[in-house]
């Protein structure tokens, strides 16, 4: 990366600034500021947590197996919980490297998300093996924004009134 230092006015740096991640706010940028243990945290953690999720959802099938509620509604709860899980991973495994192509349908998708939540656990901790989850579409996104604004910065440079004017023939 370049060094863009020039700064406004207010001492903030001009152009776009990166976007902050959840967890790791902008360190992601130049993996520094605790990046590495920001990662195994959430890694450690995710993973905690669907495991714990998975013990609660155990123990749920376990009462409802004491209730004794008849074979055919265990199966379709263990394929509903089956397929929210494999549905919530897939999306938030998407959702790491490119925006929604439609925001109402996420919204639509995000009790089914809710349920299925083991999935999601587990593709923060599978991303967060590789990168922070989200690192890829910020950077890109950013990288993008910051070579389009140093463009416009580079052909706009210097006063046009000190430009020397072409010789008429």
């Amino acid at each position: 990366m370049s060094d863009h230092t020039s700064t406004t006015t207010h001492g903030t740096p001009a152009g776009p600034q990166p976007e902050p991640l959840r967890f790791f706010g902008t360190t992601w940028v130049g993996h520094d500021g605790g990046y590495g243990l920001r990662r195994a945290g959430v890694a450690v953690g995710s993973l905690a947590c669907a495991v714990a999720g998975a013990f609660v959802l155990h123990f749920a099938h376990q009462g409802l197996a004491i209730a004794d509620i008849g074979g055919f509604v265990n199966t379709l709860l263990v394929v509903m919980f089956a397929v929210c899980t494999t549905i919530a991973f897939s999306r938030t495994w998407q959702g790491f490297t490119r925006r929604p192509a439609d925001p109402a349908r996420e919204d639509a998708l995000r009790s089914l998300k809710a349920i299925g939540f083991i999935g999601s656990l587990l593709a923060y901790f599978l991303r967060s093996l590789v990168e922070a989850p989200g690192e890829k579409l910020l950077r890109t996104e950013y990288e993008t924004a910051r070579a389009q604004y140093d463009k416009r910065r580079s052909t706009r440079a210097g006063n046009p009134a000190a430009r020397k004017k072409p010789r008429k023939r």
